[in-house]
């Protein structure tokens, strides 16, 4: 059986922005598209009489947010096939509870009654950073969010979190038929800066040596098993997170890989990862690596 895509909905301006991106995305992929409403009404609102014909407000709401983000999913592209949920779950449980069965969950940046003003919303930062499959936040500018750049950012980690990154980027930049940067970013060890003496081996063309080598190892299968793909392979001095951010302007998705340990149920979301959900110019994938 083939996964779907799952899309959480709640009528805000980022929901609708998120559903059509998930539309774009499904039909690249060739999968189907699961539309995910999530609402606690039936435990707040009492149950209705049987045989009445009135309906819990928000029950009602729920079945008009779900019907219109059908409706817009549908016009955007009615090839998709698509189906949707009303789930009695608080929004964060719903979405991390369909991810054990969706091939990447999509959000968007924050939520209905969330602050107009907040970068990321708690529940997108909590289904990102516990999800067991991909999770997409769709966030940025409208450059980045069109696809116009025709370029994915591949910020690369270390072996333990990033091949799986990988295999989703080569992936994605395959259906997309677009180029994908690559990028290793490294920083000499803080004593260097502090004038202490470097130990052998520290020097900055060890460090970006040892970058390339990282590189070399994680990308030579995937652009194997990928010869179609456009790569380009950048070796950066900084922080990762300031690196691809300020990339990110640039590319119509950035990719990062985060670690999941078995039997962690916490947030595990490094400091990129974060950095980027709050603050990249275009949409966000953190992909899981179980370690």
């Amino acid at each position: 059986m083939e996964l779907p895509l799952v899309v959480g909905v709640d009528g805000s301006g980022p929901s609708l922005t998120a559903i059509d991106w998930a539309v774009d995305e499904a039909a690249r992929h060739g999968v189907p598209l699961r539309l995910v409403y999530a609402s606690l009404w039936e435990r707040y609102e009492g149950v209705v009489p049987p045989g009445s014909a009135q309906r819990p407000s928000e029950q009602a709401m729920a079945e008009s947010v779900v019907g219109s983000a059908m409706e817009r999913a549908q016009r955007r592209n009615p090839d998709v096939k698509m189906s949707a949920d009303i789930l009695p779950e608080d929004a964060a449980s719903a979405l991390l509870r369909a991810a054990d069965s969706a091939a990447t969950v999509v959000t968007g940046s924050r939520g209905r009654g969330e602050l107009k003003g907040l970068l990321l919303g708690s529940v997108s930062l909590a289904v990102a950073a516990r999800a067991h499959c991909p999770v997409v936040v769709v966030r940025g500018d409208q450059a980045g969010l069109a696809g116009v750049h025709e370029r994915i950012l591949l910020g690369v980690g270390g072996t333990e979190s990033g091949r799986e990154a990988v295999l989703f980027a080569f992936r994605e930049a395959q259906a997309r038929g677009c180029v994908l940067d690559v990028v290793r970013a490294w920083r000499s060890h803080a004593h260097e800066a502090a004038g202490s003496p470097a130990p052998a081996g520290d020097s900055a063309l060890g460090h970006e040596e040892r970058a390339a080598a990282l590189l070399e190892e994680l990308l030579s299968q995937a652009m194997a098993d990928h010869p179609a793909v456009r790569v380009r392979r950048a070796t950066v001095e900084g922080p990762a997170h300031k690196v691809l951010v300020d990339r990110s302007a640039a590319a119509d998705l950035v990719i990062v890989g985060a670690r999941r340990r078995v039997g962690h149920f916490g947030l595990q979301l490094g400091r990129t990862a974060h950095v980027l959900l709050h603050h990249a110019q275009c949409p966000v994938a953190v992909v899981p690596q179980q370690v």
